[in-house]
C-alpha cells in the first residue's frame, strides 16, 4: 500500500471544559490503487494520480491532560467513524455522552471521512470542477467505505500506531465491517452501533425490510398522537391544492414532505415531529402553512450540508454481481421497491412518511442537488462495484467485536443485522429495544460502556 504524507500535528487548543484538541491533516491518494510520489504536495494532481487532503481532530479528556503528558502518551487510541454516508465527524463543545465515557480510557480520533467536513468535501461546486456528470460519478466512486478504511490505515501509520480500536455508528459501522474485512491486524477491538450492514444481496432487500419497519413506526407514532395524522393529511391536501414553496424558494411536494419521516428514526427526534405538526397551520382560519413550519421542514429536508448522503446513499449497498443476486446496479432501489408498498404512495390521501428512502424527486427539487441528478443516475447504473466486504475473512474474524443491535431500527433492519452477526466470527451482539437507530446519541455513555465490556 502506498505511503501517505502527514502534515505536522497542527494546531493544539483547549475546549472550555479542559478537553485538549489537536488538528491532524494527511495527504492521501484519491485512488489508493494508483501508484504516486508520496512527496507530492497535497493539492498536486500528479500524472500518477490525484491527491486529497484528509482532516481529523484528536480529543484528550481534561482529566487525562491533568495527569500529564506521560499519561496521555500511554493511552490507547480510538478511531470514531461517523454515520452517513457523508456525515462529518462530531464537533462537540465539550465531551459528553459516549465521548466522555471513552475519554476516560482512550485518545479519540474523530475522522472527517473523505468527502465530508474538512476532508476534500464533496459539494456541487467541488464536483463541478471535476468535469461532466460521468467524470463526477467516476470521482465519487472513490468515496465509499473501502477507501475510508484505507484512509484510516494511512492515519494510523502516520501517527506511528501499531493498532487501535474503532467505534462505528450506523454507516460508520458498515465501514467498520470493511475494516474487519481488509485490515483486521490493525484493530484491537471493533465496536458497532446500529451498523451491522447486509453483507450480500441486492439493495432491494434493504428496502423490502425497511419499508415494513417504517410502516410500523408510522402507526406507532400516530397511535400516540392521533391528531398528528389529521394535521399531516391536511398538509398533504394543502400541497395538492396549492403550489407551496419552502423559504429557500424550492417546491414542497407531498413526496418531498414524506422525508420528515426520518425524524421517526430516533426516540427523542420522533417526538419533535409532533411539535412540528402542531405549528403547521397559521392565519385566522388556520388554512395557510406557517413560516415556522416551512422553515423547520426546509432545514429537515435540505441536503445542502451533506449532498453525499442523498447522491451516494444507495451506493453503500453496491457490490459485485456475484454478491448481489446477479444484479450489481442499485437502480434507484428505494423508489422501485416503494411501489410494492402503496401505503407510501405520495399520491394517496393519507401517505405514510419515509425513512432513509431517497427518491429521484428529492434530488430534483433540492436546489443544492438539482445539478447532481444525472450523477446520481450514473451511480445507480454502475455494474462493476468493488467489494466492500471479505466474507471469508469475516467468518474467521478474531478481532474482539461487539455490536449494539436495535430491535426496532427502521434504518438497519434487525433480520438483516442478525444475518450479518451470524456470519462474523466471535462477535458479541447486544440487542435492545430501548433505543431506535440513535442509541449512541440518546445514551451514548451506556451504549459505549456495554460494548466495551463485551470486548
Amino acid at each position: 500500500m502506498r505511503p501517505a504524507r502527514t502534515e505536522t500535528a497542527g494546531t493544539r487548543s483547549t475546549l472550555i471544559d479542559g478537553t485538549q484538541i489537536t488538528d491532524h491533516r494527511l495527504g492521501v491518494p484519491l485512488d489508493h490503487q494508483v501508484p504516486r510520489d508520496h512527496q507530492a504536495p497535497l493539492d498536486h494532481a500528479a500524472a500518477e494520480g490525484e491527491t486529497i487532503s484528509l482532516y481529523a481532530r484528536e480529543f484528550v479528556a481534561a482529566e487525562a491532560v491533568r495527569q500529564g503528558r506521560e499519561h496521555v502518551e500511554s493511552l490507547p487510541w480510538l478511531l470514531f467513524l461517523q454515520g452517513g454516508p457523508g456525515g462529518k465527524g462530531s464537533r462537540p463543545a465539550k465531551l459528553g455522552g459516549w465521548m466522555s465515557e471513552a475519554g476516560a480510557a482512550f485518545r479519540i480520533l474523530m475522522l472527517d471521512q473523505r468527502g465530508t467536513g474538512l476532508s476534500a468535501p464533496l459539494t456541487r461546486d467541488s464536483l463541478a470542477a471535476k468535469g461532466d456528470p460521468a467524470a463526477q460519478a467516476a470521482h465519487m466512486r472513490h468515496f465509499r467505505a473501502d477507501s475510508i478504511v484505507k484512509d484510516a490505515e494511512a492515519f494510523r501509520r502516520a501517527l506511528g500506531l501499531r493498532s487501535w480500536s474503532v467505534l462505528g455508528q450506523s454507516f460508520g459501522g458498515f465501514a467498520t465491517l470493511s475494516y474487519l474485512s481488509f485490515a483486521p491486524e490493525s484493530l484491537d477491538r471493533a465496536l458497532i452501533t446500529g451498523g451491522l450492514a447486509p453483507l450480500q444481496g441486492h439493495a432491494d432487500r434493504v428496502y423490502r425490510a425497511t419499508y415494513p419497519k417504517m410502516r410500523a413506526r408510522n402507526y406507532e407514532h400516530f397511535a400516540r398522537f392521533p391528531q398528528d395524522r389529521e394535521i399531516l393529511d391536511a398538509v398533504f391536501a394543502h400541497l395538492r391544492a396549492h403550489q407551496v414553496a419552502l423559504l429557500d424558494g424550492s417546491a414542497l411536494t407531498p413526496a418531498r414532505l414524506q422525508l420528515v419521516g426520518m425524524l421517526l428514526g430516533g426516540n427523542t427526534r420522533a417526538d419533535s415531529l409532533h411539535y412540528l405538526l402542531q405549528e403547521a397551520f397559521t392565519g385566522p382560519d388556520q388554512t395557510a402553512l406557517s413560516d415556522t413550519f416551512l422553515a423547520t421542514v426546509g432545514q429537515q429536508l435540505s441536503f445542502a450540508g451533506n449532498p453525499m448522503y442523498a447522491v451516494m446513499h444507495e451506493s453503500i449497498y453496491g457490490q459485485p454481481a456475484e454478491l448481489t443476486e446477479g444484479r450489481a446496479a442499485t437502480g434507484w432501489a428505494a423508489q422501485r421497491v416503494g411501489a410494492e408498498f402503496p401505503e407510501f404512495d405520495a399520491a394517496g390521501a393519507s401517505p405514510l412518511l419515509l425513512g432513509e428512502m431517497i427518491l429521484r424527486e428529492h434530488l430534483l427539487l433540492d436546489p443544492t442537488l438539482h445539478d447532481l441528478v444525472e450523477v446520481a443516475d450514473l451511480l445507480a447504473a454502475v455494474e462493476d462495484w468493488e467489494p466492500l466486504y471479505d466474507l471469508t475473512q469475516l467468518r474467521r474474524n478474531r478481532v474482539p467485536t461487539a455490536a449494539a443491535l436495535y430491535t426496532d431500527d427502521v434504518y438497519v433492519a434487525r433480520e438483516l443485522s442478525w444475518e450479518t452477526a451470524d456470519l462474523v466470527g466471535g462477535i458479541s451482539v447486544w440487542e435492545t429495544s430501548e433505543f431506535h437507530h440513535d442509541g449512541l446519541g440518546d445514551d451514548g455513555a451506556r451504549v459505549f460502556a456495554e460494548l466495551l465490556k463485551r470486548t
